[in-house]
């Protein structure tokens, strides 16, 4: 099982939010996750990023991918 460190899609039409959270790969990009990690609120002026730091890098450590856009986040939130 390769876990990965992605967005989820959530809100409305024309009014999406993510959550990043932990998956295994062979789920659905929308489909069954493990653990939430973080919001990520693009509507808000400048977009709103929570990330839990502990869990992303306790995740990290246990061998976790990071999809590209998931990374620029954690970097962002200073996870990485």
């Amino acid at each position: 099982m390769a876990v990965v460190i992605r967005l989820k899609r959530m809100g409305t039409k024309r009014r999406p939010s993510y959550r990043l959270v932990v998956a295994d790969s062979r789920m659905p990009a929308d489909g069954r996750f493990i653990e939430t990690i973080g919001k990520y609120n693009v509507l808000e002026n400048p977009a709103k990023i929570s990330v839990n730091q502990e869990r992303a890098l306790y995740w990290l450590r246990q061998g976790a991918k990071v999809s590209p856009t998931a990374k620029q986040i954690l970097r962002k939130s200073g996870a990485l």
